[in-house]
């Protein structure tokens, strides 16, 4: 194998490690913002949850049945 031809390979396998690379570095950056909208719609449930129990009493307490 020539020099040429060596380098002409490792030129190519560059070419595409960055493409490669760029890929990831795509999913990696949409997976954040996922994450990110995930963490807001969580935190968004957990308020609201805490408003409800608030509004209707605590989780363990139950009106008592209707025949007392």
């Amino acid at each position: 194998m020539t020099l040429d031809m060596r380098m002409v390979e490792l030129e190519t396998r560059q070419a595409f490690q960055d493409d490669a690379i760029q890929a990831l570095n795509d999913v990696v950056v949409e997976q954040s913002r996922v994450i990110e909208r995930l963490q807001l719609q969580i935190a968004e449930l957990i308020k609201r949850h805490e408003e409800m129990v608030g509004q209707y009493g605590s989780e363990g307490e139950e009106a008592p049945p209707p025949h007392y």
